[in-house]
């Protein structure tokens, strides 16, 4: 019985040697402490992506109306006239001349809450315009009118832009980050 004691103690020693590992109350509130630092460093670049996204997400949009626009004055050999509403803050596609029932392919998108577009009109001619609004115009080749808008601005709400400029060839728009 007294092997059997000892035994039993020493196990009680052994076991008393290692003791459990855990965090210690400190240690986890210097954790806490480091990631409040990490996020508030980080909460600012990431609601400059969120921003920046809508921008950029709106630009890509117009572009895609914009090629949709081409694309169906060659298919449909007619004029088709992209318009622009700043003030409502929309913009849409229609087809130049239409008949008594309208444009049935017509379209009208919303421009993002957070953006404003404006448009800047630097050309030479008389500018074309559809139902009062300035606009673009894609004849049947699928080539811009040399009166169509040269330069479309997407701005967001922290001041960032996105320009749509006409090409050299007067075929088409490129987004750019600068004016130039």
């Amino acid at each position: 019985m007294k092997c059997n004691a000892q035994a039993r103690t020493a196990g009680h020693a052994a076991r008393r040697t290692h003791p459990h590992r855990a965090f210690t109350l400190v240690e986890l509130i210097l954790v806490l402490a480091l990631l409040v630092i990490v996020t508030s460093l980080a909460a600012p670049a990431m609601s400059r992506f969120i921003r920046g996204r809508a921008l950029d997400s709106e630009a890509r949009r117009m572009l895609a109306l914009i090629h949709a626009g081409q694309s169906r004055a060659v298919s449909e050999g007619a004029t088709i006239v992209l318009w622009v509403d700043e003030k409502a803050g929309r913009y849409g596609l229609e087809a130049e001349t239409t008949g008594k029932n309208g444009d049935a392919k017509a379209e009208t998108l919303p421009l993002d809450s957070t953006l404003q577009m404006t448009v800047q009109n630097t050309g030479l001619g008389t500018p074309v315009t559809f139902n009062n609004l300035p606009a673009v115009r894609f004849l049947a080749d699928g080539s811009v009118d040399e009166n169509s808008l040269p330069v479309l601005k997407l701005t967001d709400s922290a001041g960032f832009s996105r320009w749509f400029s006409l090409n050299n060839a007067r075929t088409g728009y490129e987004i750019r980050d600068t004016e130039q």
